[in-house]
């Protein structure tokens, strides 16, 4: 699972993915979030709207920057190991066992890859239902 401070285990990929779960817990629940924090008109005098969504982004930013890193940190960690199986591999080819670990890490590293992906849809969606629901109260600083 994930750590309070954003670290992902990254030798066993299904805790890894289970770590990134909990860590999307905020953009999972963006539009419950903004239904219940964003006034609507008929209330906007009794909650400061601008305040709310601006708080909101930060959430959102501080979060999708520390999954971003979590992964990164991963995959750099897995690169490392790769790298070092194949010069390992290449003193020693005949070597079946540390064939198939070798083989084992570098689909590990492409899944670890492939969920820079599934973050940036995460990432996308989460901020258009954030713009649609706060672009009147709060406009977010251009990245």
């Amino acid at each position: 699972m994930a750590a309070p401070d954003g670290t992902l285990n990254c030798e066993d990929f299904s805790m890894f993915q289970e770590g990134l779960k909990v860590m999307r817990t905020i953009d999972d629940r963006i539009v419950h979030a903004l239904n219940t924090t964003v006034p609507t008109v008929s209330f906007s005098g009794k909650v400061d709207a601008t305040q709310t969504c601006k708080e909101l982004y930060e959430s959102l930013m501080k979060a999708h920057l520390s999954r971003d890193k979590a992964i990164k940190t991963c995959i750099a960690q897995k690169s490392e190991v790769v790298v070092q199986l194949r010069e390992e591999r290449e003193k020693d080819s005949d070597n079946l066992k540390l064939v198939k670990q070798l083989r084992k890490e570098q689909t590990n590293l492409k899944l670890m890859q492939s969920e820079l992906n599934v973050e940036e849809v995460v990432n996308d969606r989460s901020l258009k239902v954030f713009v649609e629901r706060c672009r009147i109260h709060y406009l977010p600083p251009k990245v």
